[in-house]
């Protein structure tokens, strides 16, 4: 029997969620959502909202991280002084005093959240994407887009003519019965059935593709930035 899965007061009181929806109702509502709009980053290569992602929530710590913190506090607040050694500040001494005073393991997740909600998180400041709060059908273009499995014709004979019959990851050639197209932002991530969310894979390598977006999103996008600029 499959496990059921659990939402935490933290991810409801982020997303103001009512008492009275229940976690089945939920999921079903937030992944209809994602499902609908994607992350801006995700078509446009680039974030439209910049830095003003950081005045939007952040997915609370884990439970077991948060207490390793405040216990860390507790510790320096007894000693008066850092684990490697330095007194505390004036300030600093405030601020932990603040941290512990205010510590409720309500405010942290107890269970591990589902992965789309994870998902919805910048990968650069950590916040939950505007998208996710702003996003609305008047906010769509006039032709909104099409998230149908099904491919027109003239979409699927522009994608087809573009990659001249190569997959687009092993690069063969791929003959007429064995062309598969594949979303690249994949539709339950909100990606379009249009001629620039397509292209043409081999049977293989559609087989083993992930549902992820993992091929068009760094999972450390800060390293290479590190990388060039020691």
């Amino acid at each position: 029997m499959r496990k059921k899965t659990k939402i935490d007061p933290a991810i409801r009181q982020i997303f103001n969620i009512p008492d009275n929806i229940s976690d089945e109702d939920l999921i079903k509502q937030s992944k209809a959502k994602i499902g609908k709009y994607c992350k801006p980053c995700w078509e446009l290569k680039y974030c439209p909202y910049g830095p003003l992602v950081e005045q939007f929530p952040l997915l609370p710590l884990p439970l077991e991280e948060a207490q390793k913190d405040n216990n860390y506090m507790k510790d320096c607040l007894r000693a008066n002084k850092t684990k490697e050694g330095k007194k505390l500040s004036k300030k600093q001494k405030e601020f932990f005093e603040f941290m512990v005073k205010s510590f409720n393991p309500n405010d942290y997740l107890i269970n591990e959240p589902p992965k789309f909600f994870t998902e919805m998180s910048c990968k650069i400041f950590g916040h939950i994407c505007p998208v996710f709060f702003s996003g609305e059908e008047f906010t769509e273009t006039k032709t909104l887009r099409n998230n149908s499995r099904n491919i027109p014709r003239d979409v699927l004979i522009k994608v087809i003519k573009r990659d001249g019959q190569i997959c687009q990851k092993c690069f063969k050639y791929v003959p007429e019965t064995e062309i598969e197209l594949d979303h690249i932002i994949p539709i339950s991530k909100g990606g379009p059935t249009s001629v620039e969310n397509l292209r043409v894979l081999c049977i293989n390598c559609n087989r083993t593709k992930l549902n992820s977006i993992s091929e068009i999103v760094d999972e450390k996008p800060l390293k290479k930035h590190i990388d060039k600029h020691p």
